[in-house]
């Protein structure tokens, strides 16, 4: 299986049509139904399904769809990025990040950016998820960490991590018995919670995790503030509900008790979105590869803790 077999296939897949497609490639059709009938013969299963009003995939040519399309980005991606000459680039690059995933990624980017492209002026907007997505849509960030793939229906994104929440509270808080490393929906209820206002996407999916359980949270205050939450949670103001990394959000992760909430999981997927590849500038391109070559890094080294990483298999 080679780019030009997967290329050819996405195009039909697309067209809808292997004429449509064999016109899109410039080439004729005979030659694209070999190709796709060696295709099969190498997968071993149908992919296709062709009759008189077009041609469909099949189950298993939906997956080799869906996983070709995330390869196909990938090598566009790297051939792009190899054939900038980075001591060139120039411009401004907008970075959205929310305020958690900037405890994480936030320094270490800017570090990135600064050694290998002097050139660029990295601008990174940290705000809660839903603004974030607000500026997406108005057009105001090349590149963003969001936590819906339907953000900004013109981003292109992918799928990094999916990140758990937990139960946070100072070390040394009394709260929660020293020798447990989880709780139950039932005792996080029980619990003083220092949570995000209403409206916001993880108080809204914590808040359902106890309606359907039939369970009333003991809301002791409302704080869209991260760093001011972190830290009226680390004075004794009760428990929080966050991804690990927000321990960095004030002091040393150290500091810090993370209990997993054992009868339901409670987790967000992070996407990597920016414009498609075509209509991206080259520092924005250069900025999207670095981030994602970062959070590889920081996933293989065992950094970033609390996420589960999404393989090409998986996406």
């Amino acid at each position: 299986m080679d780019t030009r077999q997967l290329r050819s296939f996405v195009q039909i897949v697309e067209s809808g049509s292997l004429s449509k497609a064999a016109r899109q490639l410039f080439v004729v059709q005979p030659a694209l139904s070999q190709q796709m009938a060696r295709l099969e013969q190498e997968v071993g299963k149908p992919l296709l399904i062709r009759s008189a009003r077009g041609v469909v995939p099949t189950d298993n040519g939906q997956a080799l769809y869906q996983h070709a399309k995330f390869v196909l980005r990938q090598i566009d991606d790297a051939v792009l990025i190899a054939r900038q000459d980075f001591s060139t680039l120039r411009g401004r690059v907008a970075v959205g990040l929310a305020p958690s995933t900037s405890c994480m990624l936030g320094l270490p980017l800017l570090r990135r950016l600064q050694a290998r492209f002097p050139g660029l002026l990295p601008n990174l907007v940290v705000a809660i998820p839903d603004h974030l997505e607000e500026r997406a849509r108005q057009g105001q960030l090349d590149v963003a960490i969001l936590f819906s793939r339907t953000a900004a229906s013109e981003l292109a994104c992918e799928a990094l991590l999916h990140e758990e929440a937990f139960v946070m509270l100072p070390r040394d808080s009394t709260l929660v018995a020293p020798e447990r490393d989880s709780l139950r929906l039932a005792e996080l209820a029980a619990l003083p919670l220092v949570l995000s206002s209403a409206n916001q996407n993880l108080r809204r999916r914590v808040m359902l995790e106890f309606e359907r359980a039939g369970l009333k949270a003991r809301v002791a205050a409302e704080i869209d503030s991260l760093e001011l939450m972190m830290r009226h949670v680390l004075e004794g103001g009760g428990a929080t509900l966050q991804p690990m990394a927000a321990a960095r959000a004030v002091g040393p992760p150290e500091r810090w008790r993370s209990l997993s909430v054992a009868d339901v999981q409670i987790r967000r997927t992070n996407y990597l979105c920016a414009l498609p590849v075509q209509k991206l500038s080259a520092g924005a391109a250069a900025v999207r590869q670095e981030l994602r070559q970062l959070v590889c890094q920081l996933l293989h080294d065992g950094t970033w803790q609390g996420v589960q990483a999404i393989t090409a298999a998986d996406a």
